[in-house]
């Protein structure tokens, strides 16, 4: 009953609760050798609890699953939602599959030494996490949960509210504006750079909780790391809205958006258009990962004989294996080596967001699939990572007012419409330049789906285009191109996705027509008919 009456408080305070926008501030922290000792341990015990809840989590799922009462709340029709919704909610609560019933074990688990560790609050919020992963699973959004090994451990642990458990404590301004992380007997200072206009826009907000991470340096010698190789850090979420720096505008432009796996397209209701490199400057070093990658077999295999067979095959079966220090030193290298990256790729994503947000905050997409990208561009989604973009564009433009619509490409199909005549053809995607018998093109198949959804009526899903709309805006889609026409001849490879030949290449009548200017619009479709063709090899 008192477990009861608990869940509906909670669920009833859920529902009264007020929704304020939230941001996110970080801090680092200035931990001596005996507090990284210290939180080590406080990380290792929380590890220990979530693997433990993750299971119980588990095997209530299991538990429900094998139920027949389970096969019998599939069987019911879709076109009843509310007898679903009632069958499905009767399960979780007789198998105790929910959030606050997590919370209830999480609080009888968290005894004896595992206790000394963490708080109700920290405990409670890894019984949140670790229902979440499941639940992902049981809604069919993942097919396993993993479990937090020693090796890859927790890297974050957060309270509740910003009153008990891990909280952050500033000093009144006639005290001396110092800030500590409390969590304990713990007092860590944070370093708090008060000329830095983000921090004190976002000191100057309410703390909602803390959240404790640690990170992973280059080395356990690199300045500011504790013995085991962290820096650690007090990421605050605050209420309100983050700061917006002078230098990044805000734009009123409606924006036709158009990603690919290695290129952008960006076409406003009026302004120049662009094509180019998506994340043109991330590059890496594949030759050094590569020795690295190589290093790591040479030295597993050197260390580990037992496990291979006469013929240099991993035996199956678990294996024990041993991993001596200098294997260590080259998988820390190579770690090092791909944090450089995702920082760079990070900033880079930053910097294009803002560029976008600048030009317009009213922006159009098709949604996409990214994850199924990963099948067919695996290495180009996993070094250019869009999906992280369109998250990171979607959180930046909602936090400067404007909104990013994501419309059905099963719906819209701008890469098959031609607006002339409003017929509907499939193209293979070697094809990458849009012509049309009516007089539409020739234009970059990229520029001209940006185009489109610029242009897209977001209630019937139709571009509402006239003629003296792509008369000038066919001028601009031209001028882009010719950006990146005068890029390859300078030397510099370009994604073969544009439809742009390399430099050095024969380049047909047509291109070298094309280079005059943005206003030759007089030369005639057959010649620039060439321009479908794909580029040289």
């Amino acid at each position: 009953m008192v477990a009861q009456r608990s869940r509906q408080t909670a669920e009833q305070a859920r529902v009264t609760r007020k929704r304020t926008p939230t941001f996110l501030l970080e801090l680092p922290l200035q931990v001596n050798s005996q507090q990284a000792k210290h939180l080590h341990g406080h990380f290792e015990a929380a590890r220990h609890l979530y693997n433990a809840l993750l299971c119980e989590a588990m095997k209530r799922l299991h538990g429900m699953w094998v139920d027949p009462l389970w096969q019998q709340a599939r069987t019911l029709p879709r076109s009843e939602p509310q007898a679903r919704r009632a069958a499905f909610s009767a399960l979780r609560q007789a198998h105790g599959f929910s959030e606050y019933a997590l919370h209830l074990f999480a609080t009888r688990a968290n005894t004896t030494w595992i206790a000394t560790h963490l708080d109700a609050n920290t405990a409670q919020t890894l019984a949140t996490r670790a229902y979440r992963a499941a639940n992902r699973v049981c809604i069919g959004q993942a097919r396993r949960v993993r479990f937090k090994s020693q090796g890859r451990g927790l890297e974050s642990l957060e309270g509740k509210t910003n009153r008990t458990g891990i909280r952050f404590v500033l000093q009144a301004p006639e005290d001396g504006n110092t800030g500590w992380l409390v969590w304990g007997k713990e007092r860590i200072p944070a370093l708090i750079d008060w000329h830095d206009p983000v921090v004190c826009h976002g000191l100057q907000h309410r703390i909602k909780y803390t959240r404790l991470l640690r990170r992973k340096a280059s080395s356990p010698r690199a300045q500011g790391t504790s013995r085991e190789g962290y820096r650690y850090y007090a990421q605050l979420a605050l209420e309100g809205v983050p700061y917006q720096k002078p230098k990044h505008l805000v734009g009123k432009e409606l924006v036709g958006l158009d990603l690919g796996p290695s290129t952008l397209a960006l076409v406003p209701h009026q302004g120049a258009a662009r094509l180019e490199t998506f994340c043109a400057e991330l590059a890496p070093n594949i030759h050094a990962k590569r020795r690295l990658q190589r290093k790591l077999n040479r030295q597993r295999r050197a260390n580990n004989p037992q496990n291979y067979d006469e013929q240099g095959r991993c035996k199956k079966g678990c294996l024990a294996w041993h991993d001596s220090q200098g294997y260590k030193a080259t998988r820390q290298r190579l770690a090092s080596q791909e944090r450089k990256l995702a920082a760079h790729r990070k900033s880079l994503h930053g910097k294009l967001v803002h560029e976008v947000a600048a030009t317009g905050t009213t922006i159009i997409i098709e949604k996409l699939s990214y994850r199924a990208w990963q099948k067919q561009y695996g290495k180009s989604i996993g070094l250019r990572a869009p999906g992280m973009f369109i998250a990171l564009l979607r959180r930046t433009v909602a936090s400067t007012g404007g909104i990013l619509h994501e419309v059905p490409t099963r719906s819209t199909r701008l890469s098959q419409l031609c607006h002339g005549c409003g017929t509907l053809v499939k193209k293979p995607l070697s094809e990458r330049w849009h012509a049309c018998a009516c007089g539409i093109g020739p234009v970059q198949r990229d520029l001209y789906s940006a185009f489109l959804a610029c242009h897209l009526d977001l209630k019937t899903l139709v571009p509402s285009i006239a003629q003296h709309t792509w008369e000038s805006a066919e001028t601009r889609l031209r001028a882009a191109i010719e950006v990146n026409i005068q890029r390859a001849n300078a030397g510099q490879v370009l994604p073969q996705s544009m439809g742009i030949p390399r430099a050095r290449a024969h380049l047909p009548q047509s291109l070298a027509g094309a280079q005059r200017g943005p206003g030759s619009l007089e030369e005639s479709q057959e010649e620039l008919a060439h321009l479908q063709e794909p580029p040289p090899f």
